[in-house]
């Protein structure tokens, strides 16, 4: 299968830790309900997986903020429950409330149950990515995705999301020999699905530990990094001589980035509590950065997401230039956008993050 050849890599270099002219910025949940076209489209579908598994509308609404916004990356417009989903546990969204699961996993004929499931039933995430693909024509690259094997149980033991994570917490307290199990079915699952995304077209991948930042210290590492790290070991490397970068995001990760400044990725995404001068001295050379913005600054008006952008970008500090390889920052939220953003102050943001970037490159 032949592409059109790439005609912004910025995002891929910077992942890569190489020089480039600018910050690259994308968005966690660009294509979404902040914007008109995407809900236009979510109606047509008729439900949020009407949407995901129809491959000319998944296309269609990953494209939507390329239309509007001078984004250095497209991400797969699909879900991180897709996986718990071919599982068998049927998932469902419900208007208001979010996802939620028939079946949870919780006991010991639950987890005897499980298994990595046939990638075929998740076919049309993979056509998806290669179609968008092709509909992109070189113009950015693209990312795919998956939660991580927490984040991907907690939503299996709980039924959908949690406030307190009781049920998830529980188990792993009383059965670590269960939640064990689950976790170990869920990384080779996840290492699976992303290789396959790899072969049909994606050009990064990124792990989203969503409520990774939940577990107790040690318990994160042990039901958490542990296996994040086995994903990563299975994960393919390049594709066509091409290097496919890793990126890990922990939403509240910053208390473990010692620790996750030697997992096997190439980028680390940070959530808004981290100060990203510390991040770069902690993590050093051996990682990109990626982040992050409070998503709730796109609330404010443009000059002030213009002067918190700017505040972002040099807490950073100048990126590496030249040859070699070297710290580099690609500027993100530290979460998803949210649903009730102003789809303009977006443009703010964007048009900001590539200005003052190449303002900061010219500073002596």
């Amino acid at each position: 299968m032949s592409f059109a050849p790439l005609q912004n890599d910025t995002f891929l270099r910077a992942c890569l830790r190489q020089s480039t002219e600018y910050t690259p910025v994308w968005l966690m949940r660009q294509a979404g309900r902040y914007l008109p076209e995407y809900r236009e489209t979510r109606a047509k579908a008729g439900s949020f997986m009407g949407l995901a598994t129809n491959t000319d509308y998944a296309t269609e609404v990953t494209l939507q903020p390329l239309e509007r916004y001078a984004l250095d990356a497209a991400i797969l417009f699909s879900d991180i429950l897709t996986v718990p989903d071919a599982m068998g546990l049927g998932l469902s969204f419900q208007i208001g409330e979010g996802p939620k699961f028939a079946r949870t996993v919780r006991t010991e004929a639950d987890v005897a149950a499980l298994a990595v499931p046939d990638m075929e039933k998740l076919r049309y995430v993979f056509d998806a990515v290669t179609s968008i693909r092709k509909a992109l024509n070189g113009r950015v690259p693209l990312i795919g995705f998956s939660g991580s094997p927490w984040t991907l149980a907690c939503y299996m033991v709980e039924g959908g999301g949690s406030d307190d994570y009781r049920a998830v917490k529980s188990l792993m307290y009383s059965r670590p020999d269960l939640m064990h199990q689950i976790l170990a079915i869920n990384a080779d699952s996840v290492a699976e699905y992303l290789n396959a995304q790899i072969d049909a077209g994606a050009q990064a991948v990124m792990v989203f530990d969503s409520w990774g930042g939940v577990l107790a210290d040690g318990k994160f590492q042990e039901f958490s990094l542990a296996y994040t790290k086995r994903v990563l070991a299975q994960l393919k490397r390049e594709k066509d001589g091409v290097e496919i970068p890793r990126i890990v995001f922990t939403k509240g990760g910053g208390l473990w980035l010692d620790e996750m400044k030697d997992v096997d990725c190439n980028a680390l995404g940070l959530d808004w509590t981290v100060n990203l001068t510390k991040a770069r001295a902690l993590v050093g050379d051996s990682k990109a950065l990626q982040g992050n913005i409070d998503p709730n600054v796109l609330f404010a008006p443009p000059e002030r997401i213009d002067a918190e952008v700017a505040s972002v970008l040099e807490s950073f500090g100048k990126p590496h230039q030249g040859e070699g390889t070297g710290p580099t920052h690609i500027f993100n939220l530290g979460h998803g956008i949210s649903q009730f953003t102003p789809p303009e102050h977006v443009s703010a943001l964007v048009d900001a993050v590539h200005t003052h970037s190449r303002r900061i490159r010219t500073q002596k």
